[in-house]
């Protein structure tokens, strides 16, 4: 296709062809998109990777005990520390830990479908522990470090989890909490330095002395595909955060995916997934995805900082990269000029994930590294991406891209019939891949509402150009994505009615440039109590350490009081109206 322009968002952009780099030999794992389309089999995926095999479809079993003997060998997980101290483990490596640590949740009672919780900072026993949990059929929940001591309760509340594994730092959150979890029988203590001089309560165990008398051999179950295995909690418009169980055939729709939109080479790819494990994208792309072809995955204790990711890059020759784009926007921020001191000729596939990426950052991209980002569409409950940008497809900056073969997209009317291309409407997939979600635990009505007239309803609104290209337009509710994160307006207004000045709260996702939105609150206060700048960053403060960074209202208006219906529902809808300067709409129901 010869280079032309779209106009997208008001803007010009080319679409881009020949996006990716590949070495001498190596071309595309996906060629040709439409062929590969029209042949694809989930079936015939399945065959590729040889499913059953010998412990069925078990996602920890397929992606650390059988491989061939020369990819045993090779480094699965290169782990940096915040200093920067380096730890390689090989594949043969992590299936002799994680069989170790299998033993030791059997030895305490873990049978399978026990939920098992891992809330750890990103260090090498938080992939050791979650893939040992999943070897003996455990629902295993991953569990955002930065989470405050609320949202540990609410989702190991929800889950009636028996057991949870964390370090003596993240400890004194769950400890402000576990009165109110009965059913938690088990904490294992992760120490990395040992040094822990605390005496142990009923149900805690130092991980380091179980796994000194545990077996490095373990027979994992045969696991039927339908079995329950990752656990994301994400949140909604209304009520708490809910578990989105996945089930272990996933791992076949996270296999092929990786083949065809990472476009793995493993003899050759140097992978790094910026994602933290806590969210969907560190487990499916930070562990089972590239595990399950054989891929090593470099993973960093730091956090951000646009020169020392570029030193990262440089320094291990990091060939894939797959990250956000708030993080993309912010190196756009630290500058170009501060691209050109680093080596970053060994990339040669960049891709995004967590809300659109605007058109910008791919064009920046492109000039500053010599490639376009691809954007990638999916959700917690997709458990695997479903729209993509793809190597051997043209980029259209700001689409979403295309269809995953396998899966089949539409954008719906109010009825969930398919609407003809250029229409705006509700984006659908047919549950067709094995890895949309089982369930919601728990909710199964609220699971069934999510299916309409043989479609899943995403909750996102879109569009379908002439060439099959989808583009997202936004949320059909009011639940918002704030630097890739998804937060429920509730859980926050529910953090924010618990601060003994506040006497109602209405939560709103408001636009921002960098996080695409950020969380604004409106307050008013009770009797007594006077708004000021003070107040509202304890306010602020007190979300933050409820649930967490991403979580607490960066803006917060104090009001005399928040616009109701007559049947007392505050209406955010006109509360965000107001903010954003927008048409009021109908207020006939707005009380007097």
């Amino acid at each position: 296709m010869e280079n032309t322009t779209i106009n997208q968002l008001g803007n010009q952009f080319e679409i881009m062809t020949k996006p990716s780099i590949y070495p001498q030999g190596i071309s595309p794992n996906m060629p040709n998109y439409e062929e590969t389309a029209a042949q694809f089999t989930w079936p015939g995926m399945e065959a590729e990777m040889k499913l059953p095999r010998s412990n069925g479809w078990n996602k920890a079993s397929i992606c650390l005990d059988q491989h061939p003997e020369t990819v045993m060998h090779r480094p699965a997980l290169t782990w940096f520390s915040k200093s920067a101290e380096k730890e390689v483990y090989t594949f043969f490596q992590l299936k002799n830990l994680s069989n170790q640590f299998a033993n030791v949740l059997t030895q305490l009672g873990v049978i399978p479908g026990d939920r098992v919780f891992v809330y750890l900072d990103r260090i090498p026993e938080l992939y050791i522990t979650l893939f040992g949990a999943l070897k003996c059929k455990a629902v295993v929940g991953p569990l955002f470090s930065a989470f405050g001591p609320e949202a540990i309760k609410d989702r190991l509340e929800d889950s009636r989890a028996k057991v949870i594994i964390t370090s003596p730092d993240l400890k004194e959150r769950l400890d402000s909490v576990i009165s109110a979890l009965p059913d938690l029988a088990h904490v294992i203590i992760v120490d990395r330095q040992q040094t822990s001089t605390t005496p142990l309560k009923k149900g805690e165990h130092h991980y380091h002395c179980l796994m000194q008398d545990a077996s490095p051999d373990y027979t994992v179950p045969f696991t039927e595909p339908n079995t329950l295995s990752i656990m994301h909690y994400t949140s909604g418009t209304t009520g708490k955060p809910k578990g989105a169980a996945h089930q272990h055939q996933a791992i076949v729709a996270q296999y092929a995916t990786a083949k065809y939109v990472l476009d793995f080479h493993p003899d050759t790819d140097i992978y790094w997934c910026t994602a933290d494990p806590g969210w969907v994208t560190g487990t499916s792309y930070g562990m089972l995805g590239p595990w399950s072809m054989g891929q090593g995955i470099l993973v960093t204790e730091a956090g951000f900082q646009a020169e020392a990711w570029y030193q990262f890059i440089q320094d291990n020759r990091v060939t894939v990269w797959y990250t956000a784009p708030t993080a993309i926007r912010m190196l756009m921020k630290a500058g170009d000029e501060l691209v050109s001191r680093y080596d970053l000729s060994s990339l040669r596939h960049l891709l995004s994930v967590g809300e659109p990426l605007n058109p910008e950052a791919i064009v920046w991209g492109k000039k500053v590294f010599g490639l376009a980002f691809h954007d990638t569409w999916w959700q917690t409950e997709t458990g695997a991406m479903h729209i993509c940008n793809y190597p051997c497809l043209d980029i259209k900056p700001g689409s979403m891209g295309k269809p995953i073969p396998g899966v089949d997209a539409a954008v719906l009317d109010e009825q969930w019939n398919p609407l003809p291309k250029g229409t705006e409407g509700h984006l659908a997939v047919k549950p067709l891949s094995p890895s949309i979600f089982r369930t919601y635990w728990g909710k199964d009505e609220l699971y069934q509402s999510r299916f309409k007239n043989g479609w899943y309803i995403t909750g996102d609104r879109a569009r379908v150009d002439q060439d099959g290209y989808f583009w997202f337009i936004g949320r059909a509710d009011d639940v918002i994505n704030t630097a890739g994160h998804l937060v429920g307006p509730f859980e926050v207004e529910s953090a924010l009615i618990e601060h003994p000045a506040v006497a109602e709260a209405a939560v709103i996702g408001k636009p921002d440039p960098e996080r695409m939105e950020i969380v604004k609150a409106f307050v008013s206060l009770k009797a007594g109590f006077e708004a000021s700048e003070l107040l509202r960053k304890e306010i602020q403060q007190f979300v933050r350490q409820k649930l967490a960074a991403h979580a607490y209202p960066r803006e917060i208006d104090f009001l005399d009081s928040l616009p109701k219906t007559r049947s007392g529902k505050i209406m955010r809808r006109l509360l965000k109206a107001r903010e954003l300067g927008l048409p009021e709409g109908d207020t006939s129901t707005l009380e007097d």
